[in-house]
């Protein structure tokens, strides 16, 4: 799933292409590296509260753990790239511990079938990545503030829990602070309440479900954690503007 925070965990070179349509992904972090590219339309990506607007022949490249959403024009087609710093072990060390000035980069390619099968094909298409954001821009050093690390809790919080129930009050007793103080602190940081942005998770990974997979709507609505079937088509085409059904069916 994409926006699993043990992204890059599961196998020491990890490598995995996800091309999308028209989406919205809400705030998420994960231990993997991302690389969002555009290919049709246009593309809006917030990286730790910096704003990018996305054309074709341009990608975001996201460092690990920064916190990132992205919101797509309708006609939009994006290719998520997700892989383990292990895969770029070097470029990993000597980058550890900051994170760009700039996330926006140029590409020259998409990666092909070499990329996605071969590990050596993946290395080098991710390096050459590397070297233009080196050309690019600088880098600063990673400073998260308190608040900031317990949004990225929070949000760890409802990666592990979104397919049960999750309550901003189980969350205020997991990661020991005031329900009214996070409350607060969460509005603040990503303009949604906590049951706003769950809805708009979950939806995210219905999305995904949908697009990746063959299991029946009903199916993929209880495991992103709707125990009402009518609630879940209500969220997701006021969300996504179309039907489960109908957005399965999209190109």
């Amino acid at each position: 799933m994409i926006f699993f925070e043990h992204h890059g965990m599961e196998e020491s070179e990890y490598f995995q292409v996800f091309p999308l349509r028209y989406t919205h992904f809400p705030l998420h972090l994960h231990r993997a590296y991302e690389i969002i590219f555009v290919r049709e339309g246009t593309a809006d990506v917030l990286v730790d509260q910096k704003e990018y607007e996305v054309s074709p022949g341009e990608a975001v490249f996201v460092f690990p753990h920064q916190l990132h959403a992205i919101t797509t024009s309708p006609e939009a087609a994006v290719t998520i790239v997700l892989f383990s710093p292990e895969l770029i072990g070097h470029f990993y060390m000597n980058y550890k511990g900051v994170v760009p000035e700039q996330n926006k980069v140029s590409f020259r390619r998409l990666p092909g079938p070499d990329e996605q099968d071969a590990v050596y094909a993946q290395k080098a298409f991710l390096y050459d990545l590397c070297s233009t954001l080196v050309q690019e821009t600088g880098f600063t050093e990673v400073k998260y503030s308190p608040k900031t690390r317990t949004i990225h809790r929070m949000l760890l919080f409802v990666d592990a829990h979104f397919h049960e129930t999750c309550t901003l009050q189980a969350a205020a007793e997991e990661l020991q602070y005031d329900y009214a103080y996070l409350s607060k602190l969460f509005l603040q940081m990503t303009n949604m309440t906590f049951t706003q942005y769950l809805n708009h998770y979950r939806i995210s990974q219905a999305c995904y479900q949908l697009k990746n997979t063959e299991q029946p709507v009903g199916d993929i609505a209880a495991a992103c954690g709707y125990q009402n079937l009518r609630s879940f088509h209500r969220n997701f085409h006021r969300m996504m503007h179309v039907p489960p059904g109908k957005y399965r069916d999209l190109p």
